[in-house]
C-alpha cells in the first residue's frame, strides 16, 4: 500500500537546513549536560529507597514532599500514578548503604506522624503485619470475653489481612465495620479493633531499596547494552553493505540518543531503567529505517550504475516514503498515547520514544545518507585529483626516454 505514489522531493536539497538544526540540538543537549554534572540519574541508577503509598482520598504531593524532606537530607521525589489509584511513589537519595534502612524508617515514622495518631498508642491497621497484630489483639479479645485459641487466633488475623490487602481495598479499609463480612469477626471482635487500633488514611505497598553500588553496576551496564548493540549493527551494515554505510547507520543512532538524552537534561527529567530500555528501543527503530533506506539505495546502484549518487539517494528515499511515513506515524501515534494517558510510571519511557521517533527518522534521511553521499563525493574528488597530479610527478629524464621511444617509433 503506497499512500504516496510517484513523488520526486529533493530531499538532499534540505539536508543542510537538518543538519544544522541537529548540530543546534547536539550542542544545546551537551552543554546542558555539561552544566548540570551529567545526567539526572533515577533512583534506579544512583541508589536511594523507593516506598508505594495508598491514601484513602487524593494524596497531598506537597505536604508529603515537606515532611519528608523535613526528615531526609538529599533529594526526595513525590510522582504520582495514574489518575484515581490515589498511590505515590516516594523516593530518596542516598549515598551510603547504612542509610537504607534509616531512610525507609524515617519516612514510614514521618507519614504516621504526619498523616497517622502516634499519640493515640493505638496500632495502625492498615500498616500493621500478622505477628504486631496478634499481639496487640491476643489480651485484649480475652478482655473483652472473646475466647479464641492461639491457633484460632492466628488464623482470624490472618483473614482479616487477606481481606484487607484484596483489591477493590488494596491494603486500605476505611471503617472497621467492613470487616464484617470476613469469617470468625464478631462484633465483640470489631469492638476490639475499635478500641485496640485505628485506621490511618494510608497504606504502604510496596518499598524498593536499591544501594549506590547496584546502581553504579546498573549504570554502567546500561552503557555498554547501549554500545554493543550500535557496535553489532555496525558490523552487520559492514558486512551487508559496505562499511560507510555501517559508520552512517551507527553515526546517525549516536546522533538520535544523545539529542534524546540532551532533551532529557533540557527538561530535568530522570535517566531511569525504563528510559534506558527505550533508548534501546529507539536504537533498534532508528537503524531499521535506516536499513530499509539503504537497501532500496543498493538496489537502485545496481539498476542505475551511471546516474549521479545523488539522485540515486533521493528516488531511493522517495520510494520508501510511503513505508517510513505508515511505521513512523502510527508507533509515533502509539506513544503518544502513553506519553498522555501513560501516568508518571511511564512518562519516562513515552518521553523518550516521542523524541527518539521524530529525530530517528529524519536522522536516516538527513544524517545518515548525507554522510554516504559526502564520502563518495569526497572520494570521487580524491580519485580525480589523483589521475590529474600523477603525469606532472613523471621526472624529466623520463619524459626525454618517453618523447624519444615516441620518436623512434615513428
Amino acid at each position: 500500500m503506497g499512500l504516496f505514489k510517484n513523488t520526486n522531493y529533493d530531499f538532499l536539497g534540505w539536508k543542510w537546513p537538518f543538519i544544522i538544526a541537529s548540530l543546534v540540538l547536539s550542542v544545546a543537549g551537551l552543554a546542558s549536560l555539561a552544566l548540570k554534572g551529567g545526567p539526572l540519574y533515577g533512583i534506579d541508577f544512583k541508589g536511594g529507597t523507593v516506598i508505594t503509598v495508598k491514601f484513602a482520598s487524593k494524596p497531598p504531593i506537597d505536604e508529603i514532599r515537606s515532611a519528608v524532606s523535613k526528615r531526609i537530607g538529599g533529594e526526595v521525589t513525590v510522582q504520582t500514578f495514574e489518575s484515581g489509584s490515589n498511590e505515590v511513589a516516594i523516593g530518596t537519595e542516598l549515598t551510603d548503604e547504612r542509610h537504607l534502612d534509616q531512610n525507609r524508617r524515617a519516612v514510614l515514622d514521618t507519614l504516621t506522624a504526619t498523616f497517622g495518631q502516634p499519640s493515640s498508642g493505638k496500632t495502625d491497621f492498615n500498616n500493621a503485619g500478622h505477628d504486631a497484630l496478634v499481639s496487640r489483639l491476643r489480651d485484649a479479645l480475652a478482655r473483652n470475653n472473646v475466647a479464641l485459641s492461639d491457633t484460632q487466633l492466628q488464623k482470624l488475623v490472618a483473614d482479616i489481612l487477606n481481606f484487607r490487602n484484596t483489591p477493590p481495598r488494596s491494603g486500605l479499609i476505611t471503617s472497621f465495620d467492613q470487616l464484617s463480612s470476613v469469617p470468625g469477626v464478631t462484633p465483640g471482635v470489631v469492638n476490639t479493633l475499635k478500641q485496640e487500633c485505628y485506621l490511618a488514611p494510608f497504606s504502604v505497598r510496596g518499598v524498593q531499596v536499591v544501594g549506590p553500588k547496584v546502581g553504579a553496576d546498573l549504570r554502567q551496564r546500561a552503557i555498554w547494552a547501549t554500545l554493543a548493540a550500535l557496535g553489532g549493527m555496525l558490523v552487520y551494515i559492514a558486512f551487508r553493505f559496505e562499511w560507510i554505510y555501517g559508520v552512517a547507520a551507527v553515526v546517525a543512532c549516536f546522533h538520535d540518543t544523545i539529542i534524546t538524552i540532551g532533551f532529557f537534561s533540557l527538561f530535568n527529567k530522570e535517566i531511569t531503567m525504563t528510559v534506558i530500555a527505550a533508548l534501546l528501543t529507539l536504537v533498534g527503530y532508528s537503524m531499521n529505517d535506516t536499513i530499509v533506506i539503504f537497501d532500496r539505495i543498493r538496489e537502485n546502484l545496481k539498476l542505475s550504475r551511471r546516474e549521479p549518487l545523488e539522485q540515486v539517494i533521493n528516488r531511493s528515499v522517495n520510494q520508501t516514503l510511503s513505508r517510513t511515513i505508515m511505521t513512523s506515524g502510527l508507533t509515533f501515534l502509539t506513544v503518544i498515547a502513553l506519553f498522555l494517558f501513560g501516568g508518571p510510571v511511564l512518562h519516562g519511557f513515552s518521553f523518550a520514544l516521542v523524541v527518539g521517533i521524530i529525530i530517528g527518522t529524519y536522522s536516516s534521511v538527513f544524517i545518515a545518507s548525507p554522510i554516504v553521499l559526502f564520502w563518495h563525493d569526497w572520494f570521487d574528488q580524491r580519485k580525480r585529483s589523483a589521475a590529474v597530479v600523477a603525469p606532472a610527478r613523471v621526472s624529466p629524464a623520463k619524459e626525454a626516454v618517453r618523447k624519444g621511444s615516441v620518436t623512434a617509433v615513428k
